[in-house]
C-alpha cells in the first residue's frame, strides 16, 4: 500500500472521530495542502484548532512526516517562527542556491510547509532552519542518521528500500575492535591511531585480506559507517571470507578535536609512505595476514576516496584492491593525470557517489577516463547525497566485490 493512501485513511478515520465538519477526502499531497489551508481558516478558534490538530496528529503519531507521495515531498514544520526554511543534502546544506528552500506560511496558523520534487528511491539528510540561523532536528520525524556532526533528519522517499545489514544478526559471531593503538610515525613526524577488527574464529584463520580505512573512527561507528557491524553479517552469512580490517584514524590522539584529513588525505607522499613503510609492515608482523598485494584493499569516502584513488595509482604493486566511496577529486585535480599516465593500475576499482548533493561530477569524470584508459572497474550510483546514510548502506556490495567468496 502507498504511504499516503494509507495516510489519507488514517486522517479520514481520525478526523470523523473527533469532528463533526465534512469528512476529508483527501488523495494528494496537494489536496493534503488545501485541506490544511482550509482549516487555519475557519472562523470558529476552537472548531479550527480541533480542525488542524486532528490532520496533524494523525501525521505525527503515524510517522508520516515529511509526506511522501510518488517523487513528490511535502515537508511540513508546526511551530511559531518569522522564517522556516530546510537545508541538507539537496542544497549542499544552504551552499547551492538554485535550490528553493524557503517554507511557506499557512495563513490563520503556525504551519509551514515546502513542497520538492526528488527520486522515488532517493534518501537524503537534513535539518529544519529557523529564522535563518536557528538549525533544528526535525521534532516529528522519528527517522535519523548521524553523521559525523551529530544527528540529521532523514528523508526517505517512497521506494527507498533500507539495508538490512547494516543491523546486527542476533545468531552472528561478533568479532573483535581492538583498543586504539599507536605509531609514531618517521614519515609524518607525528603519531598516528588506529584499531583493528579481527573476525571471530580468528584464531583458527591463517593468510586473511586486509581492508584498510581511511577515516576510521567513522567507518567503524556504529552509528556512521556501521563497518564491523556489516562485516559480522557478512561473515556470519558466508558472503565474503573472513578478513581483517584496520580502521586508520586521522584524529591526534593527543588533540582529538585536532583532525589532520586535509593534509593526509590530498595526496599526500608522507602519509602513503606511512602506509607503506609502517603500518602495513606493523599489520603484516602482528596479524596472520597475507602479505601478497592482491589481498589488500584501500577505502575511503570524500576526501578518503580521493586518497584511495591516489595510493591505488601511485603504488600499485602494494594495493591491488582500491575501493572510492563519494570521492571529492575536486580537492586535488592532478588525480586525473596520475590516472592518466599511470604505467600500472590496480586491477580491482569500486567506486560509488550520490547524485544528490554529491561529488558526482568527479566520479563520472573519473568514470569517463577509466573507459577511456580501458582500466576495468564497477561503478555505483545511488540517489542519495553525501552522507553516512549512503556510504554505510555501500559497505555490503563492496566488501562482497573484494572479498566475497565466490563459490556462492
Amino acid at each position: 500500500m502507498k504511504p499516503y493512501i494509507l495516510l489519507f485513511g488514517l486522517i479520514l478515520v481520525f478526523v470523523s472521530c473527533t469532528s463533526n465538519q465534512d469528512s476529508i477526502k483527501s488523495q494528494n499531497i496537494d489536496a493534503l495542502i488545501s485541506d490544511l489551508q482550509n482549516a487555519a481558516s475557519i472562523a470558529n478558534p476552537a472548531t479550527k484548532e480541533a480542525r488542524i490538530n486532528a490532520i496533524w496528529d494523525s501525521l505525527e503519531v503515524n510517522n508520516l512526516i515529511p509526506v511522501t507521495e510518488d517523487s513528490t515531498v511535502l515537508f511540513l514544520y508546526r511551530g511559531e517562527a518569522e522564517s522556516v526554511s530546510w537545508n541538507g543534502d539537496f542544497n549542499s546544506w544552504s551552499n547551492d542556491k538554485r535550490f528553493e528552500n524557503e517554507g511557506s506560511y499557512i495563513k490563520g496558523s503556525n504551519i509551514w510547509f515546502l513542497k520538492q520534487n526528488f527520486p522515488s528511491d532517493a534518501r537524503l539528510d537534513y535539518k529544519i532552519t529557523l529564522n535563518n540561523d536557528n538549525w533544528i532536528l526535525d521534532p516529528v520525524n522519528q527517522n535519523q542518521q548521524w553523521s559525523g556532526f551529530g544527528p540529521n533528519s532523514e528523508l526517505r522517499m517512497p521506494d527507498w528500500k533500507e539495508e538490512p545489514l547494516t543491523k546486527p544478526i542476533e545468531e552472528a559471531s561478533k568479532g573483535t575492535l581492538s583498543a586504539h593503538k599507536f605509531i609514531d610515525s618517521k614519515n609524518l613526524e607525528y603519531k598516528i591511531q588506529y584499531r583493528v577488527y579481527i573476525p571471530a574464529g580468528y584464531e583458527k584463520f591463517e593468510n586473511l585480506s586486509v581492508l584498510y580505512t581511511t577515516d576510521g573512527q567513522e567507518y567503524s561507528d556504529d552509528k556512521l559507517g556501521a563497518g564491523t557491524i556489516v562485516l559480522d553479517n557478512l561473515i556470519h552469512l558466508q558472503l565474503i571470507k573472513p578478513i581483517i580490517a584496520v580502521f586508520v584514524e586521522p584524529l591526534n590522539p593527543d588533540k582529538p578535536n585536532e583532525n589532520r584529513r586535509m593534509d593526509e588525505m590530498g595526496m599526500s607522499e608522507k602519509f602513503l609512505s606511512f602506509f607503506v613503510d609502517e603500518l602495513i609492515p606493523e599489520i603484516e608482523s602482528n596479524y596472520k595476514v597475507n602479505a601478497k598485494k592482491e589481498n589488500r584493499v584501500i577505502l575511503g569516502t570524500s576526501l578518503g576516496g580521493l586518497n584511495s584513488a591516489y595510493f591505488g595509482f601511485t603504488r600499485p604493486d602494494m594495493f591491488d584492491g582500491v575501493a572510492i566511496q563519494a570521492p571529492a577529486f575536486w580537492y586535488r585535480e592532478e588525480i586525473y593525470d596520475l590516472v592518466r599516465n599511470a604505467e600500472k593500475h590496480p586491477s580491482q576499482i569500486y567506486m560509488t557517489v550520490g547524485t544528490i548533493g554529491d561529488n558526482t561530477d568527479d566520479a563520472r569524470l573519473m568514470k569517463r577516463l577509466f573507459e577511456q584508459e580501458d582500466i576495468d572497474f564497477s561503478y555505483l550510483e545511488v540517489n542519495e547525497g553525501h552522507s553516512w546514510g549512503a556510504w554505510r548502506a555501500q559497505m555490503d556490495d563492496i566488501l562482497v566485490h573484494f572479498f566475497g567468496n565466490r563459490s556462492e
